[in-house]
């Protein structure tokens, strides 16, 4: 038992410092999923709506204390502070998350838990058991704790916190230090909507009673044909399948992936920065001339996007995208995306607006 809690306590520890890590890279990201679940509870416990709600503006407050629990909590299973105390907050944080993937899996609702963010991408089921299996791993360690002898390892704990939220600083006042959406710099997307493999396919047919299967139609006319199944589906389906522009009168898809184009995300009115645009001014009127055209990616509705550009004195064609697409393209708010023939030059956090020579160096 002292080596099962021993094995026990280093994969827990580990598990919880790498997820944690992941989900400091991208702490918007956790946010976001945050926000899924807090509206997915509240319509499926109305009596509990406001509390709901009343959480969606401290998602990401809530975002990076539990990224950062994990990693500090990872750090001190493996250095042994504070054992009990440790494992205890373990087992509160797996029964938590334990909860949101079964909530996912079970009721079908929020199907990427986001448990490693996107650099691994989970079924509900699967993170579910990952759980599980992390819950009987934190129950084996509290059973046999006394085994687990403390250590004077605070100030190591206490590197790892400024460590974990230095980090998560980082990340959100400018953007992911390692870039895990389709939509990162070097990125085709017009590749990324395009099957990642050829689709492999299955044909279902029967003939008196029995079901049989064959990778082409027969040529035997008696078989009658009953379904045809995707094998590598996930596999297979393209890594971005809701890229879509347009405004009243024009799809925009293909033609934004023809020449140079610097695209300023506004993600929505509620929470963007205003204080960015004199600086993203200059640098589209620094690009009047150039070989970079610039152009306005929205959710946000016609009359509130045209009031809000004349009050920022912007005269820039915009169109309109999907919410969770532009949250995708950009975790800043506002945010800007290069993209030269389809190809991604240069994603910018409002904090670190390039100047009109940078954007045009970019696409050379």
């Amino acid at each position: 038992m002292k080596i099962a809690a021993q094995i026990s306590r280093y994969l827990v520890g580990l598990v919880f410092i790498f997820s944690g890590l992941i989900k400091l890279n991208d702490p918007v990201g956790t946010q976001i999923k945050l926000e899924e679940y807090f509206e997915v509870f509240a319509q499926d416990l109305p009596f509990m709506q406001v509390f709901f709600h009343g959480l969606v503006p401290f998602a990401l407050y809530i975002a990076v204390f539990l990224c950062v629990a994990e990693v500090v909590l990872g750090v001190a299973l493996l250095l042994r502070y504070k054992p009990k105390a440790t494992i205890f907050f373990l087992l509160l944080i797996i029964i938590f998350f334990s909860f949101l993937t079964f909530y996912s899996a079970y009721f079908n609702k929020v199907t990427d838990c986001g448990c490693f963010g996107d650099a691994i991408k989970l079924k509900p089921w699967t993170s579910f058991l990952k759980d599980l299996i992390l819950l009987v791993l934190i129950i084996v360690i509290m059973i046999n704790q006394r085994f687990i002898k403390p250590l004077p390892t605070g100030l190591f704990v206490a590197l790892a916190t400024v460590g974990s939220l230095g980090l998560a600083f980082y990340a959100i006042t400018h953007l992911p230090p390692i870039d895990m959406l389709p939509y990162k710099i070097g990125n085709s997307i017009p590749e990324q909507m395009k099957p990642s493999e050829p689709y492999k396919f299955e044909y279902v047919f029967e003939k008196d009673g029995k079901t049989h299967r064959f990778s082409t139609f027969p040529d035997d006319t008696t078989y009658i044909y009953k379904d045809m199944i995707t094998l590598n589906e996930d596999k297979a389906r393209p890594k971005i399948t809701d890229y879509r522009v347009w405004n009243d009168s024009t799809d925009f898809t293909q033609e934004s992936f023809q020449g140079n184009k610097l695209i300023l995300i506004i993600k929505s009115l509620k929470d963007i920065n205003t204080a960015a645009f004199p600086t993203i001014r200059k640098t589209i009127e620094g690009l009047e001339g150039s070989n970079v055209e610039t152009y306005i990616f929205t959710s946000v509705g016609s009359a509130d996007i045209e009031n809000f550009l004349r009050e920022q004195q912007l005269d820039v064609p915009y169109f309109f995208a999907d919410a969770t697409v532009l949250k995708t393209i950009s975790r800043s708010n506002p945010g800007l995306w290069l993209l030269s023939d389809g190809v991604v030059k240069g994603k910018w956090h409002y904090n670190d607006t390039p100047d009109a020579a940078t954007v045009i160096k970019a696409v050379e």
